[in-house]
């Protein structure tokens, strides 16, 4: 698998001189396995750039919502293989036991939010995505929930014995047991053990965190301690807060430390391979 980056903000996309290495779209990673497959995970602002990139689409696209939070779908509308006829975009979102991905979905794409109504998609499908493993292609897709407000899925991607997790809004912190403490009992950790690559949550400073408990994410040093539970290879910090700068976040990033984990700073346009 490749991976690439195309938007790392978290909760609000923050444009301008300070944010240019970092990115200021909001969440959304692509996937393209070994056989051309492409995944792409959420739909955040960053999918713009990404749409615009595939001068000739594949016939399909599948697009995997961790959660239905603006900050993740409000590229959607902006997706421009959404309005080929050559195109079938699959849309994946987690399951609600009251209402249909589609009418949740349509609550934004519609007026008076967006002059394009999801009905009038023609080449989209809605899939309502329940805890557990599908395969796109080659890729074979876990599924697991998450503490973060709203249903909430962490991603974990296989192919050919690389595995790729992804959980950009995830809130280690959250519990009366504290973190960390047992492995078994950690939100995402089934998602996350022995992955070559992790993107994750990395919003808050501890400093930050304090005031935000409960807003649905996690600091740098839990995102690091969770890394290291896991027994993962690389760390990618991600969902940068709208006001944490690019020299913020060098710095930040550069005071981050782990003897078995490698940790980079998740700056849009990355690309990682996974499994070649």
């Amino acid at each position: 698998m490749r991976a690439q980056l195309w938007g790392t903000r978290g909760s609000l996309a923050r444009s301008g001189p300070a944010t240019i290495r970092y990115g200021g779209d909001t969440a959304c990673v692509s996937v393209t396995s070994q056989a051309g497959d492409l995944v792409i995970l959420d739909a955040g602002s960053g999918v713009l750039a990404l749409g615009e990139s595939l001068v000739t689409p594949p016939q399909r696209i599948d697009i995997l919502l961790s959660h239905l939070h603006m900050d993740h779908i409000q590229g959607l509308g902006f997706f421009t293989p959404l309005y080929s006829a050559d195109v079938a975009v699959h849309i994946w979102g987690p399951a609600s036991a009251t209402e249909h991905l589609r009418t949740r979905l349509s609550r934004y794409l519609s007026p008076p939010l967006f002059p394009v109504r999801l009905r009038d998609l023609q080449g989209v499908q809605l899939h309502d995505l329940p805890r557990g493993e599908l395969e796109i292609g080659s890729i074979k897709i876990t599924t697991d929930s998450v503490s973060h407000p709203g249903h909430t899925f962490g991603f974990r991607l296989e192919e050919n014995g690389g595995i790729l997790a992804y959980m950009p809004d995830h809130e280690l912190g959250l519990g009366g047991a504290g973190f960390p403490g047992d492995p078994e009992w950690t939100s995402g950790y089934c998602v996350a053990e022995g992955a070559d690559l992790l993107i994750h949550d990395a919003q808050y400073t501890d400093e930050e965190y304090t005031e935000r408990i409960g807003w649905g994410h996690s600091t740098f040093g839990q995102a690091v301690q969770f890394a290291e539970m896991a027994q993962v290879h690389k760390m990618v910090t991600f969902h940068h807060d709208p006001s944490h700068s690019d020299a913020f976040l060098d710095a930040t990033n550069a005071s981050l430390h782990s003897d078995t984990v490698e940790i980079v700073g998740g700056m849009v346009g990355a690309q990682f391979e996974i499994g070649f």
